[in-house]
């Protein structure tokens, strides 16, 4: 889909379809000669509750009338929202070029981006495997997006990031015996050498048993498919302040190993390698986008099965860190990848870390398919962390580290045991077992296992969600900003504030 900005009026465009959105009490903004969309508003076909659509026809253009809700209740998320509604209504009645007249006195929300990503994301379909064109429905080809300030920028950097997130979304919905650890590295390459800044090395099984990441090599031991470690590096010339460490979970499929898992969610284990895909899709952003700010990004790409080289619960391994790991159960294999992948992000160099996992099942039964678990050992990066989160409208809520939870990933036979014996507290758990890899540099953790597919939400209700792209993506600008003396933007995103303060475990992933 093509995407523009203009400052000409909306009925004036080329657009045949055009979406103005509805505030409780405020009427339509420009109405056409007649009054005709007033008259949908006073006859009660048209309203102001969210998402609520109408159509008229008049002035030779279709006009999709969607509720926005109250004034005081309008957010960037509602924003989204209604613009996916929108969407879907345009391409069920085959239209091609669309323009969005942007709510007035709403600057705060960043209007067109949320504009831009509703419909974008919105518009996704993963047809890869499927005959014909998506089962023959229509496609938008243009969105134009009109306001009285010139949004060409915020356009812009929508289009970048919408896109980046759907890329993600095609990565996690491609079947395991396709999105291989391989192809997931040479999508990394590929995306690195669109940009002279962005740089990829990927090595295999040899080099990483060679490297002493005996962790991620144990996990890798039952597979035929070779391991993948992806490093991605961002060096753009001028950029100053901490180099931000990226480091993402990539288990292309997860069977649970040894401990296996129930065969009735097994199906879903392909989505287990969404947090390398939101590292990778990212860092294809940052780099599109040439933000001011050095980054490390660091994938361990990997299956989890069984055969008789997998590894055995009661194993031990050595970490790349000098650690001993007990394996108590293989099916908690994300968090011996990631240790590894943490040591090396920071022996690259990295600053300021962040890690997104599908880690633990527990945060789903604690935060349901509504937020991402997000932990944090520095309060400032936390805050930084949490204002990115905000700034991108992708909901997540703080949990507690603490020594007694450290306690509880003791090993009896080892350094660290990948499992805590009482089976509670497991996603608390499992964040102080990657915490002890962290070499003290401040980190922050982000468990998506929730989040990371089936939201249930207008613009990603099914398949791949690619969360925390636009979160890494803010996240970046927020150091780049820092970097050159700016300071960090204001939050300006959703109502719902992220709260400050694995599928591993269970069967869901």
């Amino acid at each position: 889909m093509r995407v523009t900005a203009t400052t000409e009026a909306a009925a004036s465009t080329a657009a045949d379809t055009v979406v103005v959105g509805l505030v409780e009490g405020e009427g339509v903004p420009h109405d056409v000669e007649g009054g005709v969309l007033q008259a949908l508003v006073d006859a009660g076909e048209a309203k102001a509750k969210p998402c609520h659509l109408a159509v008229a026809h008049a002035g030779g253009k279709r006009w999709i009338l969607v509720g926005l809700g109250a004034r005081g209740k309008l957010s960037a998320e509602g924003l989204r929202l209604a613009a996916a509604a929108a969407h879907g209504r345009a391409r069920d009645l085959d239209a091609q070029i669309v323009c969005w007249e942007l709510p007035h006195k709403a600057r705060e929300h960043r209007p067109a981006r949320a504009v831009v990503e509703g419909t974008l994301l919105a518009a996704y379909r993963f047809t890869a495997f499927k005959s014909g064109d998506d089962n023959g429905s229509s496609k938008i080809a243009e969105l134009v997006v009109s306001d009285h300030v010139d949004q060409a920028d915020e356009v812009a950097r929508a289009v970048v990031v919408a896109e980046a997130v759907n890329a993600a979304r095609d990565l996690q919905n491609t079947p395991a015996n396709h999105m291989t650890p391989t192809a997931l590295g040479a999508r990394a390459q590929a995306i690195a050498a669109e940009h002279g800044a962005l740089s990829c090395e990927v090595v295999g099984r040899e080099e990483i048993v060679a490297r002493g990441m005996g962790a991620f090599a144990a996990v890798a031991a039952g597979s035929d498919e070779e391991p993948a470690l992806i490093t991605l590096r961002y060096e753009p010339e001028g950029a100053t302040g901490p180099v931000l460490g990226l480091v993402g979970k990539g288990v292309t499929f997860d069977s649970g190993g040894i401990s296996i898992k129930p065969a009735g969610s097994m199906a879903d284990m392909k989505y287990d390698m969404t947090g390398g895909a939101a590292v990778i899709e990212a860092l294809g952003a940052i780099a599109a986008l040439g933000l001011p700010v050095r980054v490390v990004g660091v994938v361990g790409a990997t299956e989890n099965l069984l055969s008789g080289s997998a590894m055995k619960p009661s194993d031990v391994v050595t970490s790349a860190s000098g650690l001993t790991v007990q394996i108590d159960n293989t099916d908690a294999e994300g968090r011996l990848v990631l240790a590894d992948c943490l040591h090396h992000a920071v022996a690259q160099g990295a600053e300021r870390l962040v890690d997104v996992a599908t880690l633990t099942g527990a945060i789903m039964s604690t935060l349901g398919r509504v937020y991402s678990g997000f932990w944090a050992d520095d309060e400032e990066w936390a805050a930084d962390v949490a204002g990115a989160a905000e700034d991108a409208g992708e909901l997540i809520w703080r949990m507690p580290l603490h020594e007694r939870y450290a306690e509880l990933v003791k090993g009896a036979t080892a350094d660290v045991a990948n499992q805590s014996p009482l089976r509670t507290g497991a996603a608390c758990t499992a964040a102080e077992f990657l915490h002890r890899f962290t070499g003290g540099v401040p980190w922050a953790h982000l468990d998506i296992c929730g989040t990371a597919w089936d939201s249930g939400r207008a613009y990603a209700p099914k398949g791949g969600t690619g969360v925390m792209v636009r979160t890494l993506v803010a996240l970046a600008e927020r150091l780049g900003a820092e970097g050159r003396g700016a300071g960090t933007e204001a939050p300006r995103s959703d109502a719902e504030s992220p709260q400050t303060g694995s599928n591993e475990d269970a069967p869901a992933a």
